[in-house]
């Protein structure tokens, strides 16, 4: 059972193995971007920061697809969500972005509250079928698979930097700081 912190979130084990490491770093920055976007309402979640257009809001959709393309696309070479699969990319690359001011708070976290709790699942069974190392099920176009290990280290880094991001957005909505 892993310690809580203060926020909420799952401190990373002090002595894991290596998967053990790599889940509970991802955990944490999972948790870390839930405590960032808790308890505000729509305004709160479309408010920007200087220049940028990104919003807490737009964060929580990014990474619903994020989770959704690296865990079921990339990695068991999926269909994935039936929502991702419509969008027209080509017209608008950063859909997910523009999007999230016409979702409800409610909407955008249950999104990526149901895209994180089927990444878990797949993890599960991508590590059930050869751990770590197991490569992808989906190449990329030079025909190189990438393994569990590298999505792991990715989605860390991807949370690591949205969550830098967050953190700003908040303490402009109203003062939340902290790590």
């Amino acid at each position: 059972m892993p310690d809580i912190d203060e926020q909420g979130r799952p401190e990373p084990p002090l002595d894991g193995d290596e998967l053990a490491t790599l889940v509970g770093y991802l955990e944490f920055h999972r948790a870390t971007l839930a405590w960032k976007c808790a308890g505000l309402d729509a305004s709160g979640l479309k408010a920007t920061v200087g220049a940028s257009s990104m919003t807490l809001g737009g964060m929580l959709k990014h990474l619903s697809y994020v989770e959704n393309h690296w865990f079921s696309v990339h990695l068991h070479d999926r269909e994935g969500q039936p929502l991702w699969t419509t969008v027209d990319w080509k017209s608008d690359p950063d859909w997910e972005w523009h999007s999230a001011a016409e979702d409800t708070p409610e909407e955008l976290h249950a999104l990526w509250q149901d895209a994180v709790s089927r990444s878990r699942l797949l993890l599960d069974e991508a590590l059930a079928d050869g751990g770590l190392g197991r490569l992808s099920g989906r190449a990329w176009p030079d025909g190189r698979r990438v393994s569990v290990r590298w999505i792991l280290v990715h989605m860390i880094e991807e949370y690591a930097r949205h969550n830098g991001h967050a953190d700003l957005i908040r303490e402009s909505v109203d003062g939340l700081t902290g790590e």
